[in-house]
C-alpha cells in the first residue's frame, strides 16, 4: 500500500495513475478494479471517482501520460538534420523509451483498452497521440527518400515496417521472451543494445533491398 502525505489534487491524481498503472500491467487489466486501485493507495473507491469516472478513463489517462513522455524525447531529434540518422535515433529513443518504461509501454501499445475507450467516444475517436508520433517518422522517411534513400518504396510501407520491426523487438522483450533467450546470441551487448543493433541492421537492408 502507498503511504504518503498528498498536498495537491495533481499529487492525488499521479499517485492514482501510478498504482493503476502497476495493477494493469501486472494483474490485468479485467482483475483491476476501482477498489483495488483505492486499496493500493490508502482512500476509499470514493475519492478515485471524484478525479476518474472508471477504470477506462485511467487507462487512457494512463496512455495520454505515457505519449507525452516519448513526444518529449524525440522534439530534440527535430535538430537532426540528417534524415537517415534521425531515423535510426528515432528507432533508438523508442527502444530507450520502452525499456525505461515498460509498464507505460504496455499501456500505449501491448493493451487494447485504451484505444477502446477513444473508439466509445462517438465525438472524437482519432488517435491524436499515436499520429503525431506515427507522423514524425513518416515525415523522417520521406526526407529519407529525397536524400536518396529507400529508392522506389512506398513511404507508408517503409514507415510500418520500421514500426512494426522495433514494437516487435521491444515486445520481445517486455514480455521477457527475448531475455529468456540471450544466451544464444553469445554477445556481451546489453539486450538494449542487442534490440538497438537489430533495428539498426534492419533500416539498412531496406535502404539496400532497392
Amino acid at each position: 500500500m502507498i503511504v504518503k502525505k498528498i498536498k495537491h489534487k495533481e499529487d492525488l491524481r499521479s499517485v492514482i495513475l501510478e498504482a493503476a498503472k502497476k495493477l494493469f500491467v501486472h494483474e490485468g487489466y479485467e482483475a483491476t478494479s476501482i477498489r483495488k486501485i483505492a486499496k493500493e493507495i490508502g482512500f476509499s473507491p470514493t475519492t478515485i471517482y471524484l478525479y476518474y469516472k472508471d477504470k477506462n478513463d485511467i487507462v487512457y489517462a494512463l496512455h495520454q501520460v505515457g505519449f507525452g513522455i516519448l513526444k518529449e524525447r524525440f522534439f530534440p531529434l527535430m535538430a537532426v538534420d540528417n534524415p537517415f540518422e534521425r531515423l535510426k535515433a528515432l528507432g533508438k529513443l523508442y527502444i530507450q523509451f520502452a525499456f525505461d518504461n515498460p509498464e507505460y509501454y504496455q499501456v500505449m501499445f501491448m493493451m487494447k483498452e485504451p484505444l477502446s475507450f477513444l473508439n466509445s467516444q462517438k465525438e472524437n475517436n482519432e488517435w491524436i497521440e499515436g499520429e503525431l508520433v506515427i507522423e514524425f517518422l513518416k515525415n523522417t522517411v520521406i526526407e529519407c527518400q529525397s536524400k536518396g534513400y529507400f529508392k522506389e518504396m512506398d513511404p507508408i510501407a517503409v514507415t510500418i515496417h520500421a514500426w512494426a520491426a522495433v514494437h516487435g523487438l521491444v515486445s520481445l522483450h517486455v514480455t521477457q521472451h527475448l531475455d529468456c533467450i540471450k544466451d544464444v546470441f553469445d554477445k556481451m551487448e546489453t539486450m538494449e543494445e542487442i534490440v538497438y543493433n537489430s533495428f539498426q541492421v534492419l533500416v539498412e537492408l531496406m535502404n539496400s533491398s532497392k
